[in-house]
């Protein structure tokens, strides 16, 4: 695209943006290539959602640059019993509307999460329930000892009984089923900002929150996100000084913006583990030309299909060298993580694939549908792309379905797993491997809220009794073992497919400073602006 044509672009799009400010003001402006879908906090357990409510609603604990637990709502929290936990709030805290924050918001927090089309049911799975002590006091009962509960409550963000009782929003609508509540484009949270417009895949303005009660570290008067889904488009936003800053930044672009004057990146690794896995639940694939039976039931193919894929080559690339491969769905720097779980499976082998998948009936392959979104990881369209690519070396024919993340996540989680091979990206937000075994390795246990986000069915029984386990081991060379014994289960049933670690990499004009966490999360709470 001609500059002139590239700049009629810009102008169209921002001219719809553009809102009056101050003279003296510090607004910031900001970009992705996917939008935040909802402002429901429970919408979907997805880090850029997640991060994005979280300048609104807040939670008990939160975390720090370094990923350790600090107080916000809640001021002290202890073990008051083995399977008791006690928590002070915070006193003379308000919701946005002006109403006071008390333990009946907590209470009704809780039953929201864990019911109706919540997506965050596994976050608080182990609390069987809770109880007001007093109007600053709650104590919750755990499901069994529960050593790491105040870990798993850092991305729950707390909201307002009276506020969503008056909005008919009592229970949070399924965004998978393209449902909407008040919540979805309305908030009112006790954090450090409050929604001022939402226009979905358009702009999100948030203000500060004057009567926040924490002291302020940023310096921003306004913040607007604007999604701006083509990557060009974006850069080129960034480079013309439209926004200041892309939270998303293609690997093909960072050499030329870091070469850029008046810009930097800002990068670092990412407790995110990328992966392919495959239905191995249902009795006949979805997706798929095989009829009568599913090909990912038998491990020779999901074996064969591992060692298709070359993770070294997406790495150099696709990835331009800003990721790490691995063996493992968790990362260093994740509590539970060996080198030894990093470690492939089975080497890249073209010829051995072809043989395993040979072996189980598929001489010449089979079709088979491979769903990726295209909007919410680093190059995760390209990423598929290559996997279908080597696949087809096999003799795999792989239809790529690439959509946005609203219409992917929709089409490959709860409640339907409407999945028959897809790539995704998960990083456990307890920063404990407990996260991953409950979440993604543990059989579907809708009742029990276990593998929630177990897309493709994986289930092994020892797995799962070494994941309860793990929930209650309080020593921990006990529990690194049996971390150790159900990860080796998975690498030994072909499972998933790890892929890569993801680099994070945010690009910003020189005069914002901001603090890149390992998780990936963007608090504006911590955003300065020189």
């Amino acid at each position: 695209m001609k500059k002139t044509a590239l700049a009629g672009v810009l102008a169209g799009f921002f001219a719809v943006a553009a809102i009056p400010m101050p003279l003296d003001a510090k607004p910031f402006r900001w970009a992705n290539d996917g939008d935040v879908n909802s402002m429901d906090p429970y919408a979907r357990n997805e880090t850029f959602l997640l991060t994005f409510t979280q300048n609104i609603y807040e939670p008990l604990v939160r975390r720090d640059a370094n990923l350790k637990l600090e107080a916000s709502l809640a001021t002290e929290w202890r073990q008051s019993a083995p399977t008791v936990w006690r928590f002070t709030l915070r006193q003379n805290v308000r919701f946005h509307d002006g109403t006071p924050f008390t333990a009946d918001d907590v209470l009704f927090s809780l039953e929201r999460v864990k019911s109706g089309g919540s997506n965050l049911k596994g976050t608080l799975a182990s609390a069987k329930g809770a109880r007001k002590i007093d109007s600053h006091t709650v104590e919750f009962d755990t499901d069994g000892v529960d050593p790491i509960f105040p870990e798993q409550l850092s991305t729950w963000g707390i909201m307002s009984k009276a506020w969503a009782e008056k909005n008919n929003a009592t229970v949070a609508a399924d965004i998978t089923k393209n449902e909407e509540s008040y919540a979805t484009r309305n908030a009112n949270g006790t954090g450090p900002f409050v929604l001022r417009t939402r226009e979905p895949d358009v702009r999100t303005v948030l203000v500060p929150n004057p009567g926040w009660w924490d002291k302020p570290v940023h310096n921003i008067t306004e913040a607007s996100f604007f999604r701006i889904g083509n990557d060009a488009t974006r850069m080129a936003a960034l480079l013309s000084g439209e926004v200041d800053f892309v939270y998303t930044v293609p690997p093909q672009d960072q050499e030329r913006l870091s070469r850029t004057p008046g810009l930097k990146l800002v990068q670092g690794p990412e407790l995110r583990i990328i992966y392919l896995s495959f239905d191995q639940m249902r009795a006949e694939l979805t997706d798929s030309a095989v009829k009568g039976k599913n090909p990912f039931k038998d491990k020779r193919v999901r074996q064969a299909f591992y060692q298709a894929i070359d993770v070294e080559a997406i790495k150099s690339r696709v990835m331009r060298n800003q990721s790490v491969p691995t063996g493992s769905l968790i990362a260093p720097g994740v509590n539970g993580y060996t080198a030894e779980m990093g470690r492939r499976a089975a080497p890249f082998d073209p010829a051995a694939a072809q043989r395993l998948l040979a072996e189980a009936g598929y001489p010449n392959g089979f079709e088979v549908t491979l769903d990726c979104p295209n909007d919410r990881y680093v190059n995760d369209e390209g990423i598929c792309t290559a996997a279908v690519a080597m696949l087809a070396r096999i003799g795999m024919k792989v239809n790529l379905n690439a959509q946005t993340r609203a219409r992917f996540f929709a089409k490959v989680n709860t409640p339907g797993f409407n999945t028959s091979f897809y790539l995704l990206g998960w990083t456990p937000a307890t920063y404990d491997a407990h996260n991953v075994l409950f979440n993604l390795m543990h059989t579907r246990d809708a009742a029990r809220s276990r593998g929630q986000f177990n897309n493709g069915g994986y289930s092994n029984p020892e797995v799962d009794k070494l994941t309860d386990l793990v929930s209650v081991e309080t020593d921990p060379a006990k529990r690194q073992e049996m971390i150790g014994r159900a990860f080796k289960h998975l690498a030994d049933d072909f499972g998933y497919i790890p892929l890569h670690q993801q680099t994070i990499v945010w690009a910003m004009k020189q005069n914002i400073d901001v603090v890149q966490m390992a998780d990936n999360y963007f608090p504006l709470r911590l955003v300065n602006i020189k």
